[in-house]
């Protein structure tokens, strides 16, 4: 449990709303916590810039953290993205030219107030992490340095939407969440009577995300932007990346700190999608401490220590069963000087006939055919921690489905750190496919715990940008880049790299069900190994601190379920991912919110176009007059040449439904 403090050195008060002007006339609602006397002694300013409502949404984060940041000297600024919460305008899809704009146009805004030193950083985990380094990138003058937590440098190939250049069924999930969100109204208690009008403008704009998102599958330049991966040397301020290995989005921070030029930070720690401080799975961390000494150091200029530690601070996971769901992680915190590591070595291994081993051997062709159904107990692609089951659970039945090579039982402890990979020659029967590898821990009662894995579709093994087709039966070698990975395989286990062409319910199928051939002995494991330091384990973090929580009443209880049905007549299974999040009434401000979600993944045997996401949420907000609920569902299926994107919303205030809408969309499959 975290520790929560409520005396700080400087004494906080909250203005809320105030609203800050757009050069265009658009208002953006603003929550802003400083020093009650920043206004005689001016104070830097923080700005978190995201969409996800921050009266009745973010809230619950919100006031643990930046109470306690403002009373150490700092203006903390929440600002609802135009279209979103309590903020003029539309919001059309994530990363606008827009949005970037508004940011700017904020930090301006906030470097002229009395109450400001002149000094601005910007930080936010997930969206408002990806903005933070889009908006560095364009070198806003008062924008000093930031934070980045839990997002990338590389929109096409370290987010929701595609990964290896494959599609993910998480893009569905995030379209139907966006999709419902975006239904419900502003707070009237903020914006008054006009609530009914902006409410009505944004659900007459409302549109699913996914028909865009689809109708660009392969890295061209709609993902470009705002990707900054495309001219590190835009952003020229320091840089603190943070990320944790049950996220999606740790593979950025290594990514960011070997590409930025200007003074950069790393850590990784156990955590899913959620900042430090909260700590899922553990163990948490004094966050809010690390965050406090980075800003004083730019933003005020003040000696902290923060550089003098290493540049990347990584947890290492020691060795553990698989599970759905970890409450914590142990491990060891280690640093490094420099990344790429000079204390990490690459060590090949070859891919005989089931065996790793140091050295080549002629053997027998190979033949990889998996079910379409492979991949089930791989997990979900983003962990969002809490009690949430959709972790990898044992691995055994799914290095079955593949061609699994083995290194024989270790003799001492082997540490990975970095971004293990695969070369492999093989020939395809078709010409659309994808290699999935997944690395594995093996004790000696065979339970098998997944410790890394990576995707490629085929067709763009050579560019992502320009996919081309494989041609059928003829020789190709492709380099699969798997996850950065921390982690301790203990003596005695075995590593295991197993070989699979399917991957659902994670990533959607390629049309046909494609049979590979690889020759044994050809092919090889790259591993980075970590020989184990006499400094490691000296690092340590005090435990999580956190500003006093808005106060709630629970109104009904929150609940999860990871239910897998397997109908053997009908040759078919189905994987339905159900979270209740409660429903709550905040005290201070007479709000109460509520939600669900239902995702569900079904396919039949032997048939990759009989996949089907149908995944769907309920999102309610009353205040005052207002008693709204959204109800959203997507539904993506495909044929061997197109998908099929279908969506519908409802909307009622007060039980009464006054809005509905759907829309239905063919898009042709590019190489995909």
């Amino acid at each position: 449990m975290s520790r929560i403090v409520d005396t700080f050195p400087r004494r906080v008060r909250t203005l809320d709303p105030v609203f800050i002007p757009m050069p265009d006339g658009v208002r953006l609602a603003a929550t802003i916590w400083l020093p009650e006397d920043a206004a005689e002694d001016p104070v830097p300013a923080i700005l978190e810039l995201i969409p996800y409502r921050r009266r009745d949404g973010t809230v619950f984060r919100d006031m643990k953290m930046h109470p306690y940041i403002a009373g150490h000297g700092f203006a903390c600024v929440r600002v609802d993205i135009c279209g979103s919460g309590d903020s003029e305008g539309l919001l059309a899809d994530e990363y606008t030219e827009r949005e970037q704009c508004d940011a700017e146009a904020i930090i301006a805004w906030l470097a002229a107030q009395d109450w400001c030193s002149g000094s601005v950083g910007m930080t936010g985990i997930s969206w408002g992490g990806f903005n933070a380094l889009q908006v560095a990138a364009r070198r806003p003058p008062a924008l000093k340095a930031i934070i980045a937590l839990c997002c990338s440098d590389d929109r096409y190939a370290d987010d929701v939407h595609y990964f290896g250049g494959n599609l993910l069924t998480e893009d569905g999930m995030w379209s139907s969440f966006m999709l419902g969100l975006g239904a419900l109204p502003p707070d009237p208690q903020i914006v008054g009577d006009r609530w009914r009008e902006m409410w009505r403008e944004r659900l007459e704009a409302t549109t699913c995300w996914s028909d865009t998102w689809l109708r660009h599958q392969h890295r061209d330049a709609y993902w470009k932007r705002g990707s900054v991966c495309e001219d590190f040397a835009a952003i020229d301020i320091p840089v603190y990346a943070i990320s944790g290995w049950d996220d999606t989005y740790f593979n950025a921070v290594p990514r960011l700190l070997e590409g930025l030029s200007g003074p950069k930070k790393g850590l990784i720690g156990p955590w899913s999608h959620s900042y430090p401080f909260l700590g899922d799975p553990g163990p948490a961390i004094d966050y809010l401490g690390e965050a406090i000494r980075w800003w004083r150091h730019w933003l005020k200029g003040e000696e902290t220590g923060i550089l003098d530690g290493p540049m990347l601070t990584v947890h290492i996971r020691d060795p553990h069963r698989p599970a759905h769901f970890y409450p914590d992680h142990p491990g060891v915190w280690v640093g490094e000087p420099d990344w790429p590591s000079p204390n990490v070595v690459a060590q090949t291994l070859f891919l005989n006939d089931g065996a790793l081993a140091s050295e080549p051997a002629s053997g027998p062709s190979l033949i990889l055919k998996s079910p379409v159904t492979a991949g089930r107990d791989c997990g979900r692609y983003g962990g969002y921690g809490g009690t949430v089951p959709d972790m990898a659970g044992d691995q055994r039945r799914e290095d079955g489905l593949g061609l699994a090579f083995d290194l024989a039982p270790l003799a001492e402890d082997m540490v990975l750190l970095g971004a293990p990979a695969v070369e492999v020659t093989l020939s395809s029967d078709q010409p659309q496919a994808s290699l999935i590898a997944r690395l594995c821990e093996v004790w000696p009662d065979g339970t098998s715990t997944l410790i890394t894995w990576g995707a490629l579709n085929l067709s763009q093994r050579l560019s992502r940008e320009h996919p081309e087709t494989l041609t059928p039966d003829a020789p190709a070698t492709v380099r699969l880049n798997l996850n950065h990975c921390g982690r301790r395989i203990a003596r005695g286990n075995r590593l295991r790299l197993v070989l699979s062409n399917q991957h659902w319910p994670i990533l959607w199928p390629a049309p046909v069900m494609a049979t590979f051939t690889i020759e044994s002995g050809k092919s090889r494991l790259l591993l980075p190994v970590r020989p184990d330091r006499p400094e490691d384990g000296t690092i340590a973090f005090d435990d999580a601190a956190i500003s006093p929580p808005v106060e709630i009443e629970e109104l009904a209880e929150a609940r999860d379920s990871r239910i897998l049905t397997i109908d053997a007549g009908a040759r078919s299974e189905s994987l339905v991912l159900s979270s209740d999040y409660g429903r709550q009434r905040l005290l201070d401000r007479g709000i109460e919110t509520w939600s669900t979600v239902r995702d569900c993944m079904a396919i039949t045997e032997d048939d990759p176009l009989s996949a089907r996401l149908d995944t769907g949420w309920v999102l309610g907000f009353k205040s005052g007059d207002c008693d709204a609920e959204s109800r959203s569902q997507v539904i993506l299926t495909s044929t061997e040449t197109q998908f099929h994107l279908q969506w519908r919303l409802k909307v009622s205030d007060s039980g009464a439904l006054i809005f509905e809408r759907e829309g239905e969309a063919w898009i042709d499959r590019d190489h995909l």
